[in-house]
């Protein structure tokens, strides 16, 4: 069984930054694939980027390319989202979740085990 808990959410003015992170138990970390999702107010929970087993590759959604990243420790089991830039539509709970295979997906659906989600809020 793997539990995940996100850390690192909170309020920031807009062009500001915030790192939210992502600690996972478990014994199968290093073999499984990672993502990020968000979920704004009033809207579906979607994609945000995504790394895998290894780190050696990442995708990111449209809307954070060039302005997020995503990274992973597997030694100390965790993935981290390093947010810059952030504009008030990034407002939103975001997730993390760990696929049981090693490479990577955007479809929520094939994630199996979620963290709790922390909110992340960007004023004007």
């Amino acid at each position: 069984q793997v539990q995940l808990v996100e850390s690192g959410g909170g309020l920031v003015q807009a062009g500001g930054s915030l790192r939210l992170s992502c600690a996972a138990s478990g014994h199968t970390f290093s073999s499984q694939a990672m993502a990020w999702f968000r979920q704004p107010p009033g809207k579906e929970r979607e994609f945000v980027a995504t790394i895998s087993w290894n780190g050696g590759r990442t995708f990111y959604a449209d809307s954070v390319k060039g302005r997020f990243i995503i990274s992973r420790d597997n030694a100390k089991k965790t993935v981290d989202l390093q947010m810059n830039d952030l504009r008030r539509e990034d407002t939103a709970v975001y997730y993390c979740a760990a696929r049981a295979y090693i490479f990577i997906s955007t479809l929520l659906e094939e994630y199996a085990f979620w963290g709790q989600g922390t909110q992340a809020t960007v004023s004007s």
